[in-house]
């Protein structure tokens, strides 16, 4: 069969995570118990932050920012499953694969070079505490944040052309409950070699280089504490910097087992199931790594609580 260009018409199949039907309804409720809790929390995160001006430093602002990126980054992939499930229909037309998939690889790359720049936060806090506030300025911290977005958006639209470059023969069967980049290319009948190059040397953008400016950052964070001399103070600087710590520890432990499982299996419903744990799990638990172990917003949050308590007797 000679290979298709695309048209309005085509579309793929998302398997999902199971064809079981009795386990379609438990699916549900699990999914939809999930995203509600992470648009949630996340949310109560950010109002936290707004509402209370003791919050409104640069650990917070990029707080905030991360934490509307993990309600989007759920949002891309959830409410399209959760719509499958309950009108048992399994098809995505290939624009909203497309759309889903240049989302998904935005929000990815954010989340990555955001959790970089909240890293480098922590490095000047603790490093250059005198020079905390004059080099981590608001205009700085935007620009920041700013870059985040560009290079996020930048590789997103490249995976995005290099997948409108190739042809689909037929109606096509996806092995997971989202678009997912690797399994689209792999199902295309025109050559994929710039599109695998491509994926390559975005994965050592988004995964290697973000990586090494954390680390690097933990090294010198580290080093600087352990020449504190009293031990109130190593635990103080330490607490300022572990739910940070936590959620990169979660999001990178997550993200590369996911892909270690998959190249070790080679199976992708497996693939499929494991890649939960940093599409859905990993945002959800994170509202709760910070309001558990990060003081501030805890008083915060119960200062919102008891506001909004009061304010309906």
């Amino acid at each position: 069969m000679e290979p298709r260009n695309h048209t309005h018409f085509q579309h793929f199949i998302l398997l999902g995570l199971s064809e079981e039907a009795e386990l379609q309804p438990l699916l549900f409720g699990l999914f939809l118990s999930m995203y509600l809790v992470t648009f949630t929390g996340n949310l109560l995160i950010i109002l936290t932050i707004i509402k209370d001006s003791h919050l409104h430093t640069p650990m917070y602002f990029f707080l905030s920012n991360l934490s509307f990126i993990d309600i989007c980054f759920t949002s891309t992939t959830v409410p399209k499953m959760l719509m499958n499930i309950q009108m048992q229909n399994r098809v995505i037309s290939y624009e909203h694969c497309i759309t889903q998939m240049y989302f998904f690889l935005l929000f990815t790359g954010l989340d990555h070079f955001l959790l970089t720049v909240m890293a480098y936060d922590r490095f000047v806090a603790i490093c250059h505490p005198l020079h905390y506030t004059v080099i981590m300025n608001p205009r700085f911290c935007g620009l920041l944040l700013l870059t985040c977005w560009l290079l996020s958006v930048l590789q997103a639209l490249l995976h995005g052309l290099m997948i409108l470059r190739l042809s689909f023969c037929t109606e096509l069967e996806i092995s997971h409950f989202f678009c997912e980049l690797n399994q689209v290319v792999q199902l295309a009948c025109s050559d994929t070699f710039l599109n695998t190059l491509v994926i390559y040397f975005a994965t050592g953008v988004l995964g290697v280089i973000p990586l090494t400016g954390i680390l690097f950052s933990y090294t010198k964070i580290v080093s600087s504490i352990l020449k504190i001399s009293s031990a109130g103070g190593k635990y103080k600087a330490f607490s300022t910097c572990g739910s940070h710590l936590s959620v990169v520890s979660l999001f990178y432990g997550t993200t590369l087992g996911v892909y270690l499982s998959s190249a070790a299996t080679q199976n992708s419903r497996s693939s499929a199931i494991a890649s939960v744990m940093y599409t859905v799990a990993t945002p959800m638990l994170n509202p709760f790594i910070y309001t558990l172990r990060n003081k501030d917003i805890k008083q915060a949050l119960g200062k919102l609580c008891s506001r909004k308590l009061f304010s309906t007797k």
